[in-house]
């Protein structure tokens, strides 16, 4: 399949046909052959991975999470060692070092930066954009969608609640109905969020997607570092497994994550009722507070990523965990997922 979706020639009756078609605007941005972004997983998007989705024909992209500045140099050279293909770096917009890590980012001649946890902050697109880079940021409403084309982003992700990790309160159907209609035209949209069969993609694109962007669905990837039991825990799973956190303190705004259900979810509660106390007793600020929460993460998910403790550590994963069955190498599922798309394509123009 994998031959005939990439050959020049493809007969214009033909679903690999369309599926290039339908993909041709967002492959273009990326650079890619495939307008497949890989979702950036804290110590799973790592240099391995993320070249091996470059090389496979879609677009990787390294998470950056709560690295030092330096680390994300090395980071960064490295997968340029792998990979002579195009990749991005996700940078975390409240990340104290942000400006710095954007100034690595332009230095090592990264082409696609995106940003991650909320709104940027003042100066960071022009920073980038100044490197010659594209911006990508994620829009959780039709509203910021907006806001954020007026403030000169080139890409936008539409991200829903099935996604694994961070998350908001909307699923990825509505927001997709809800902004692909109103922005699609103006700037590249790539949706995420549960998706894990190439039908789900087809009808993404048909809606006005330039592409689309996958997590879950690639952590089994023999590519992958996850240690053996943090993918035995994906293959394991159903959707119904990944459940969203609870946030436990109205003053604390911390941003739900979606994961496998197991004990470290308890000591989730314990660590905002930990924080929460800070705040009371006037120990910390909001924006410590939230990083605290965030540094807590970074450490959870490496104790189940690298060390394999699933059960205390943090296995985070979207609801689209179920449709992952196998440990197999990343063309493997590029292939697969963009077989089932085309055929869907061709199904739907019949």
């Amino acid at each position: 399949m994998t031959d005939t979706l990439t050959a020049t020639n493809l007969d214009p009756i033909t679903g690999g046909y369309r599926l290039h078609r339908r993909m041709a605007r967002g492959a273009a941005f990326l650079g890619s052959e495939w307008a497949i972004m890989g979702g950036a997983m804290s110590w799973v998007s790592e240099r391995n991975l993320v070249a091996a989705m470059s090389e496979a024909g879609a677009f990787g992209v390294l998470a950056c999470g709560a690295m030092t500045v330096e680390l994300l140099d090395r980071e960064i050279a490295a997968t340029k060692a792998l990979t002579q293909r195009p990749f991005g770096v996700n940078l975390i917009t409240m990340h104290p070092d942000l400006m710095a890590l954007i100034e690595v980012c332009g230095r090592r001649r990264v082409g696609h930066v995106v940003l991650a946890g909320g709104l940027p902050p003042k100066g960071s697109l022009e920073a980038i954009k100044a490197t010659g880079a594209k911006v990508i940021c994620f829009a959780p409403a039709l509203s910021l969608a907006k806001k954020l084309i007026r403030s000169g982003v080139d890409a936008l992700v539409v991200e829903g609640m099935e996604a694994g990790g961070h998350i908001g309160p909307v699923s990825t159907s509505v927001l997709a109905q809800e902004i692909l209609p109103e922005v699609a035209e103006q700037v590249p949209v790539f949706v995420a969020g549960g998706i894990g069969r190439g039908e789900a993609i087809a009808g993404y694109l048909d809606m006005g997607a330039a592409g689309v962007q996958l997590g879950t669905r690639f952590v089994c990837a023999t590519e992958s570092i996850a240690h053996p039991k943090f993918k035995q825990a994906f293959i394991r799973a159903s959707a119904r497994d990944a459940v969203a956190s609870v946030q436990l303190d109205p003053r604390l705004p911390v941003i739900p994550v979606r994961a496998l259900k197991n004990a470290g979810g308890e000591l989730f509660t314990a660590k905002q009722r930990e924080v929460a106390g800070h705040l009371d007793e006037g120990r910390v600020v909001m924006s410590e507070a939230q990083l605290q929460i965030e540094h807590y993460w970074a450490g959870a998910l490496r104790r189940a990523v690298i060390d394999g403790d699933v059960e205390h550590g943090s296995v985070m994963a979207g609801q689209s965990v179920g449709m992952v069955t196998k440990e197999e190498p990343l063309a493997a599922i590029i292939a697969e997922l963009m077989g089932q798309a085309a055929t869907a394509l061709e199904r739907r123009a019949a």
